[in-house]
């Protein structure tokens, strides 16, 4: 592992963090402990209802990290979302822009994962992850990869690949940069946006709910969803899920299997507020469809239900994961909390990603890995609020840490490959993986330790009885990184380098309904350590190690609140530095700047009628590049356009049935350097009913949905991964049918 030391007498290293956070999380619990026994009712008072416990935890839990924000009219979205260590705050208090959607919603739209319920949000855009089936969003141009999400506030616990929508309660997108607020996101993305995932915990009253249902050509599926609460005032609560999904998709012969378990608890008292969430994902794809990378011109999109995978290749993960959070009010105005997660998984794909010309001539070869993870995360902080004079402050101290060993190794065929055809895909006998090795697939060697720790503090002050809020901060972060032999396991690079990352906003409400609001903020990824060669230029500088690289966002925006009917309207620029070699030195010369303006708007505007909807223009540009030979270029696979809209209608004349329809359009899309070759626009229409009646005094849920209804053949996405121009053909129409009776 690469060694760790001290910038400065005043910086952690990560392993004092985590030795840091482990001693006060063992405090911590102790105190929580000792706090749960002492919260007993008085034998003298009545003891509190319910309803009345939870009023009381909805004020305490003000900027709370475990307390959840209250859902907006429709129950589709929340009325606010986590702002990292800020903790969760209400959309008119926010000075960012955010849209945290629903269990609700995904239950209604029989979500399968992450990247379905992102489907509704007009900013961002679901693409895949290279050269693998990890689903990836695309938010203000700027690539979120899955391993980058937080799982209740931690980064680095959740499965990497893909997330069922079975453990969400949750699915919080965060618009723009966030290094301050949450650190820089270990796996080096993130830098236009964030996804925090929160997990199920128990409601009020006693869930038994058991579903059944069948997606595309017979992916079927059951799932047991219970909870209960119990204690005094129902302080406490337990809740399990549980999914089995198996069978064909809508794509021919692509076969899913699924299995999800998840265990959530939670606590809520005068004081003391806990979860505690464990998860347990395995998730197979057998003739996965992959990406496709084109040669010069795009090929045009073949059948959207086709399937140019060879039948001997698949993905598969299994991961065991969980996050334990805590806070606890050691005054009426101080509240410490305390925060980690562990996940312990593994990864086997056997791959064939093509290339492609024009005419969907295909070449590929067959490409296997294996990869091993073991992360701790974590994370600790102290928030208390005082008055200096007519001035009300907030402020905040927080540490966090975040350490991964990941063992890889990989095997490919011959690069010389098979040849194909994406219109009339046939299958080929499986290739020996034995031309190029790195490691053994099945014990493979440590290849990579990556740590991040910070530092960070924030005073959030109010004026004017709380109508302007000014927030001012700055975190500390060190970066560390180590490569090794794939073979050896012997040392190969290193990379340790800190930077400090600002954060300043303010929230003016003219009036109750109105919020106007500005940030600067910064995000922050790994700098590159300088190559040998660039080309046959010899690097003089070779191995020199680039500091880390930090995007700078200016944002503003207004959002109303009229009860029912709420939005947020944003304009943003982001600056993000590149490096390449001029004059044989390796130096961070480039940039990409990426401006735009957003709109969301979500809501009950009428009591039959909720809406989700938006609209994102994005300019994203190359302002600098090597020699100028691109610049002024748009950004590979950043459509210029995107819009959505999503409306549920109550019908009044048969009382329990709702009808849906979701609107999806993206605008076209480079996919090279040049802004030469373009991938044309598309658009998709889904639509959905449900019907809500008893049988038996019991609940029955009726549900059916179309997603692509007229079953459009399009290339959805461009790249993904940095620089790389990949096709993601668009999903077919698809079926979804399902059944839920509760109990």
């Amino acid at each position: 592992m690469p060694s760790s030391h001290n910038t400065s007498d005043v910086f952690f290293s990560v392993d004092q963090l985590s030795r840091a956070i482990r001693v006060a999380g063992i405090g911590l619990v102790g105190l929580f402990a000792g706090a749960a026994l002492a919260e007993e009712t008085p034998a003298t008072a009545p003891a509190p209802s319910a309803a009345e416990q939870l009023e009381e935890v909805e004020v305490t839990g003000d900027g709370s990290q475990v307390v959840l924000s209250k859902e907006y009219a429709g129950g589709q979205v929340a009325r606010g979302g986590r702002a990292g260590i800020l903790g969760n705050l209400d959309m008119m208090d926010s000075p960012f822009s955010s849209t945290s959607y629903t269990g609700d919603l995904m239950l209604n739209q029989q979500s399968v994962s992450v990247a379905d319920v992102l489907q509704n949000d007009p900013t961002v855009r679901v693409a895949k992850g290279f050269g693998n089936f990890q689903e990836l969003y695309m938010i203000r141009g700027f690539p979120v990869f899955s391993d980058d999400m937080t799982y209740n506030g931690v980064y680095g616990i959740l499965p990497r690949q893909f997330v069922a929508s079975q453990l969400l309660e949750r699915v919080e997108v965060f618009r723009g940069a966030s290094a301050f607020l949450n650190g820089a996101a270990p796996g080096g993305s993130g830098l236009g946006g964030g996804v925090n995932l929160v997990p199920k915990h128990a409601p009020e009253e006693a869930l038994t709910r058991v579903t059944a249902g069948v997606e595309g050509n017979g992916n079927a599926y059951g799932a047991l969803d219970v909870a209960r609460r119990f204690g005094d005032a129902d302080s406490s609560g337990i809740r399990v899920n549980l999914l089995e999904r198996s069978g064909e998709t809508a794509i021919e012969d692509q076969d899913r299997a699924l299995s999800v378990f998840s265990l959530g608890y939670d606590y809520s008292g005068e004081r003391l507020r806990l979860s505690a969430d464990l998860g347990y994902q395995n998730h197979r794809i057998d003739a996965p469809r992959p990406a496709v990378t084109p040669w010069g011109e795009i090929p045009e999109a073949p059948d959207a239900d086709s399937n140019f995978a060879q039948p001997w290749t698949y993905t598969d993960e299994e991961q065991l994961f969980g996050v334990v959070r805590g806070e606890y009010d050691l005054t009426e105005t101080t509240t410490a909390w305390i925060a980690t997660g562990m996940r312990d998984g593994s990864e086997a794909n056997v791959l064939s990603n093509p290339s492609a010309s024009a005419d969907g001539v295909t070449s590929a070869y067959r490409f296997d890995n294996a990869r091993e993870d073991k992360v701790l995360s974590g994370e600790a902080g102290v928030r208390t609020s005082f008055d200096t004079g007519s001035v009300g402050h907030t402020v905040t101290v927080s540490v966090a840490t975040y350490s991964l060993e990941s063992a890889n190794a990989y095997a490919f065929s011959n690069f010389a490959g098979f040849a194909g055809d994406l219109y009339n895909p046939t299958a080929v006998e499986k290739p020996a993986a034995d031309f190029f090795v790195g490691g053994s697939l099945s014990d493979p060697n440590v290849t990579e330790e990556t740590d991040v720790s910070s530092v960070a503090i924030s005073d959030m002050v109010s004026l004017l009885d709380d109508r302007l809020l000014v927030s001012l901060g700055v975190r500390q972060q060190n970066i560390e990184t180590g490569s090794f032999n794939y073979n050896t396991g012997a040392a190969l690079s290193s990379y340790d380098e800190s930077a400090l990352t600002p954060v300043a906003a303010v929230v003016f409400k003219p009036s109750a309904q109105v919020s106007v609001y500005a940030n600067y903020i910064e995000g922050l990824v790994a700098g590159d350590v300088a190559p040998e060669m660039s080309g046959s230029v010899e690097v003089v500088n070779a191995g020199e190690v680039m500091e880390p690289y930090k995007t700078e966002q200016f944002e503003t925006g207004v959002k109303y609140d009229a009860g029912n009917l709420g939005g947020t309207l944003s304009a943003f620029t982001t600056s993000k530095p590149s490096s390449y070699v001029q004059n044989g030195v390796f130096d961070t010369y480039g940039e990409q700047r990426n401006r735009g303006l957003e709109l969301s708007v979500f809501g009950q505007p009428l009591e039959s009628l909720r809406l989700i909807g938006g609209a994102t223009w994005l300019n994203a540009e190359m302002t600098r590049t090597a020699g100028g030979l691109n610049q002024g270029k748009d950004a590979i696979g950043a459509p210029e356009l995107q819009f959505n809209i999503n409306a549920e209608w109550d019908l009044t004349a048969v009382p329990g049935l709702t009808l849906e329809a979701r609107g999806i359009h993206t605008g076209s899309q480079y996919a090279d350097a040049a802004s030469i070759i373009q991938v044309d626009s598309w658009n998709r229409f889904d639509l959905g009913a449900r019907y809500l009646t008893q049988v038996e005094n019991k609940d029955l849920t009726l549900k059916a949905r179309v997603q692509n209804v007229s079953d459009e053949n399009n290339w959805v996405s461009v790249g993904g991964y940095p620089g790389a121009n990949y096709l993601v053909l668009g999903q077919p129409r698809t079926f979804l049918l399902s059944a839920s009776v509760e109990f």
